[in-house]
């Protein structure tokens, strides 16, 4: 939905862009897609979630640019990142779960 744009200031500038979103929504009707999805879903895809995106998009650029860059920013922050979902323990306790069991085996057999 939007791009990055480095600014003069130290935080990076979001410009907004429906082109990402017309475009996913375009190919959400071509019939690969909807073959991908039939294959391997056994339904076809109604795209709901492409328009969604692409009106959230186009209501965005109906606001003000200091609205709108406060709204991509609050956005951002809300996401998780995948280095932050476990501790250094917990992903620790996890590995040894999955693979401890190849410390126990004895190289000589």
């Amino acid at each position: 939905m939007s791009s990055m744009e480095e600014g003069s200031n130290s935080s990076p500038k979001q410009k907004l862009s429906c082109t990402k979103c017309f475009d996913a929504l375009w190919f959400c009707y071509s019939p690969v897609h909807q073959m991908q999805q039939y294959y391997r879903l056994g339904v076809l895809d109604n795209c709901r979630e492409k328009w969604s995106a692409l009106g959230d998009c186009l209501m965005l650029k109906t606001k003000r640019a200091s609205d709108v860059q406060e709204i991509l920013e609050s956005r951002e922050k809300e996401k998780t990142h995948i280095w932050h979902f476990r501790s250094t323990k917990a992903s620790s306790d996890n590995w040894r779960k999955l693979y401890g069991h190849l410390d126990e085996v004895d190289p000589e057999e």
